[in-house]
């Protein structure tokens, strides 16, 4: 089943100390609340489902089908909608709202978001291609791809070849990134390492789909403190 996902906007980098002088950069999301707009039960679609709505916007850029669609749900719009499957549905009732307190005692996330979009590149820049040699006579090519197709047989090129073309601007998942810490009154998380996409980049977290084992960087310097703190047994 699908975990329910926070809508973020990616602020920027920045890097956050520990007591012990430790280092860590970290990626801030501004986190918006989700609201829930519907929830669809079995009987109706077939399976059981919540639909969250995420961002302002104004009625003018609104369809009148949409109009109509949240007047009959007594909400404000939401710049979008997102449907998530779910095992349960009696925790959530229509116009709830919840934030960045659903990762209260989670320790890992997964992230969605957009890589930077690089326009069209080269088959050297997208695909880390070695060019053509710099000397020898070769000539006007030297960051060319080489060969593309084949002989007579099968006299095409296949599908997929790595060529020049628009690189970036994908839909990326992150799995296992590690809460650094939360800010619930500003709406803030700290999340640690980088995160695919530029300033403002619209990000989706969720609940880490894997079970991780791995210890957080906290849990990481307390143990070493507590490490210190046991005498070491004398050596015979």
């Amino acid at each position: 089943m699908t975990e329910i996902a926070l809508m973020g906007k990616k602020i920027g980098m920045t890097r956050e100390f520990y007591k012990t002088g430790q280092l860590v950069p970290v990626t801030v999301l501004k986190v918006e609340k989700a609201r829930v707009v519907q929830v669809i039960d079995e009987e109706k679609r077939g399976y059981k489902a919540v639909q969250l709505g995420y961002g302002k916007i104004k009625n003018s850029k609104l369809t009148k089908a949409m109009k109509g669609f949240f007047a009959k749900k007594n909400t404000e719009a939401k710049r979008k909608l997102k449907e998530y499957r779910i095992k349960d549905t009696e925790a959530y009732k229509e116009g709830n709202e919840f934030g960045l307190e659903i990762f209260k005692d989670i320790k890992f996330v997964d992230t969605r978001s957009k890589t930077i979009g690089k326009g069209f590149a080269g088959a050297m820049k997208r695909w880390n291609f070695g060019g053509l040699r710099a000397s020898h006579g070769v000539s006007i090519s030297h960051r060319a791809h080489g060969s593309t197709g084949h002989s007579q047989d099968p006299g095409k090129v296949f599908k997929g070849k790595k060529m020049a073309g628009h690189m970036g601007d994908r839909l990326r998942t992150m799995l296992n990134i590690e809460i650094v810490k939360t800010d619930l009154e500003n709406e803030l998380l700290y999340l640690k390492g980088s995160i695919p996409g530029s300033k403002n980049t619209e990000v989706f977290v969720r609940k880490s789909v894997k079970n991780i084992n791995k210890m957080t960087v906290s849990e990481k310097i307390a143990a070493a403190e507590e490490a210190k703190k046991t005498p070491d047994k004398k050596k015979k």
